[in-house]
């Protein structure tokens, strides 16, 4: 009897030590790094732990070369009035910009933005690029808003330097007050090597894998212009039994403050979808997986985490960011929005 209480007695103490435990865990902070600049930034490309790019309005881009102590910032010679809602990059020196609408234009700097090449222009009437995705170095796609009922798409199998639109009865159909948000580059993903997926907002919200044909209606209110997906993060997409983990962000920008339909969860690779016991506290731009449990959203009016693969968010930060996003090749986080603003999480792996 005393070895059994003995043990009821340990294992007590133990369960209280893992819940106390869980009770003081510190989530992350958000350390601003700079402000001022007369830009608002859509874009961020993190290569590594020490090599960062961003690119907005009027023009702008920037690049820092030591994990974001300091920056060089550039005005893109002749496109001083264009939004770079997204941008690719691939070290130092190479890097992809997409300027968005009418015309809608890519460029490209192999010289760390010294100097910068048109290697896309379409002028053609209501042409609006959303977000670009690339699956390694050389292949890459870009998506903008539907034209004449169709989803526009480009590729890349050359890192970039020419793109080759799809053709227009192979891109997918769009239906009548739908699109895609260009609010942070991230509403197009890949889904695996070869796979992409992006979302759709407005009227009407859907999930897309092109290659496929194959599409999935998602949760979000339906009807309002404003409102619907805005964001896309997948985890573990090389499994090959569907297991992929995907979360969506949005809500309506127009109301940054509701909590209503703005995130959805799906752990069998979009076939079916829940929300979170605890949503993020607002429209969010822009979702992030970070590890197998921890995510990050932001947006309008803060930052949000989660530690337990989105079924419960923190509120971590109440300033405003547009997008977020973690190095290719290392662990840093950073952010970016208003004003030239651009932020990094302070978090351990």
């Amino acid at each position: 009897m005393k070895k059994r209480l003995s043990f009821y007695l340990v294992l007590q103490i133990s369960l209280f030590s893992c819940l106390q435990a869980g009770a003081q865990k510190k989530y992350p902070e958000v350390e601003i790094l700079t402000s001022g600049t007369n830009t608002s930034l859509r874009g961020l490309s993190v290569v590594n732990d020490n090599v960062i790019w961003v690119s907005g309005s009027n023009g702008t881009v920037g690049r820092s070369n030591n994990g974001g102590k300091t920056w060089k910032w550039m005005t893109v010679t002749g496109f001083e009035k264009n939004d770079f809602r997204d941008i690719e990059a691939f070290d130092a020196s190479t890097a992809i910009i997409m300027s968005i609408s009418e015309p809608a234009y890519i460029l490209k700097t192999t010289d760390g933005g010294s100097s910068w090449k048109v290697v896309y222009e379409n002028k053609n009437k209501g042409m609006f690029l959303d977000a670009m995705e690339f699956w390694n170095d050389q292949m890459g796609i870009v998506v903008g808003d539907p034209i004449d009922g169709r989803f526009f798409i480009a590729k890349t199998s050359d890192n970039g330097s020419t793109w080759h639109e799809e053709i227009f009865n192979k891109r997918p159909l769009a239906d009548s007050g739908e699109g895609c948000f260009a609010s942070s580059g991230t509403n197009i993903r890949s889904l695996n090597p070869q796979e992409a997926v992006f979302i759709s907002g407005g009227l009407r919200s859907r999930m897309y894998i092109p290659s496929r044909n194959k599409v999935i209606d998602l949760p979000f209110l339906k009807g309002k212009e404003t409102a619907g997906a805005n964001s896309i993060s997948v985890f573990d997409y090389f499994k090959k039994n569907g297991g992929r983990r995907i979360v969506v962000m949005g809500g309506d920008f127009n109301n940054d403050s509701s909590v209503t339909a703005n995130c959805f969860l799906s752990y069998d690779g979009g076939q079916t979808w829940k929300q979170p016991d605890v949503a993020p506290h607002g429209y969010r731009s822009c979702v992030e997986y970070l590890t197998k449990k921890e995510i990050i959203a932001c947006g309008l009016n803060g930052v949000d985490y989660t530690v337990d693969n989105g079924r419960n968010w923190k509120w971590i930060s109440k300033e405003s960011f547009h997008v977020c996003r973690i190095s290719k090749f290392g662990s840093a986080v950073y952010l970016a929005g208003r004003n030239g603003k651009i932020a990094k999480l302070l978090w351990e792996p």
